[in-house]
């Protein structure tokens, strides 16, 4: 049997205009706000959302919109594999994803209200995401259970005539601030015949009474609306029942997993970003009678890594042809996680150490990327869950 591992010609017909869209007009768009700042956060938050809707309008305007969704959602129809190409190109960019409305969790949230949302709920909730008018966060995990473990959840709703009454404790709940909508998942069965059936999710619409912002919980990386919630009395209609009762896990599960691989792929942009960042600084840097590229301790770093990513991108090239021909993935997509959430570390760490004293400065992306990177060895599961 022949294995073909080349994107069709229409795939890497986008791929290439990604790229060049990235390149020639998202990076110095990037590169003109850097050096307009004031060093006030809140206006440098607000030029960004200004500078992520002008760039959004020339998305759509080179039909690189919502590339992950059908065209009748006003997508590009792509599926997991072609995504793997575009993502790592989106991705190059730390906005990249946003331009094109493909960013996390606001992907992954997508795709769970077109499978399992009713065309009132899509309506309502898909087609604002669709069209980039909102955000929405996906509220599952809890400080005071293990979040790599749903069956534990605590936070509990409980039907009340036709409405459900929620009460519980959510954090890190990327994208809660400024949210329109919430995917919550809450404990509704008492005596489920297994422990996986005792959640339900519901959308809620957001500010609402009773769901309170307690913090943007303080990172390594600094405060990146990662949100701890209070939930309390909070009442939401029946109707709002996102997916049968009791399926809140299975629903949870069906989206993490490919949402899993959809970091992955934006994951593999930045080993790239880092590893081109490292040979760049090894074939301009001279010390000790050569370019760093001549000495062999720092061609062993370029290998490694380059090595690395190389069986990242196979990997998650692998998972998405599973998941878009529907194979079982499961065991794919959790490998792939571990690997290249490590791989991203590794790469990153490298290219600091060929930097010198500049790489763990904040004139490069480096010190940045190393930061961001911690966190993917535990966000959509820690490491030893997926060994």
């Amino acid at each position: 049997m022949a294995v073909d591992f080349t994107f069709p010609a229409e795939v890497e017909d986008i791929r290439l205009r990604v790229r060049a869209f990235v390149e020639g007009t998202i990076a110095p768009a990037e590169a003109r706000q850097r050096s307009e700042r004031t060093g006030d956060e809140r206006v440098d938050r607000r030029a960004l959302v200004g500078l992520i809707g002008e760039l959004r309008r020339r998305a759509r305007e080179e039909g690189l919109w919502l590339p992950h969704m059908p065209p009748e959602w006003g997508g590009m129809g792509l599926g997991p594999t072609a995504m793997a190409a575009v993502s790592a190109e989106a991705a190059r960019s730390p906005i990249g994803p946003y331009v094109l409305n493909c960013q996390a969790p606001d992907e992954g949230n997508q795709h769970t209200l077109l499978h399992w949302g009713t065309e009132e709920q899509r309506e309502r909730y898909l087609r604002p995401l669709c069209e980039g008018t909102t955000r929405s966060c996906f509220a599952m995990t809890e400080p005071e259970v293990a979040g790599s473990d749903p069956t534990l959840l605590q936070t509990r709703a409980v039907l009340d005539g036709d409405e459900w009454v929620i009460n519980g404790h959510k954090w890190f709940i990327s994208g809660a601030r400024r949210a329109g909508f919430a995917i919550l998942v809450a404990r509704t069965e008492d005596q489920p015949e297994v422990p996986q059936a005792a959640t339900s999710a519901f959308l809620v619409d957001l500010p609402a009474a009773g769901w309170e912002i307690v913090r943007d919980v303080e990172t390594l990386a600094g405060s990146h609306n990662h949100c701890e919630i209070r939930i309390t009395d909070l009442r939401v209609p029946a109707t709002s029942l996102l997916g049968g009762r009791g399926q809140g896990h299975l629903l949870g599960q069906a989206r993490l997993g490919p949402a899993r691989l959809a970091h992955c792929m934006r994951w593999i942009a930045q080993c790239e970003t880092a590893l081109d960042l490292m040979v760049g600084r090894s074939l301009e840097r001279y010390a000790h009678g050569s370019l760093l590229a001549d000495k062999q301790g720092v061609q062993w770093l370029i290998a490694d890594s380059a090595l690395e990513l190389y069986q990242a991108k196979l990997m998650v090239l692998h998972a998405a042809y599973r998941l878009e021909h529907d194979l079982p993935w499961k065991t794919e997509v959790s490998m792939a996680k571990h690997f290249v959430a490590n791989t991203l570390w590794r790469v990153v760490d490298r290219a600091i150490q060929v930097h010198g004293a500049l790489g763990y400065s904040t004139d490069t992306p480096l010190a940045d990327m190393l930061k961001q990177a911690r966190w993917s060895r535990l966000a959509d599961g820690a490491d030893e869950v997926h060994q």
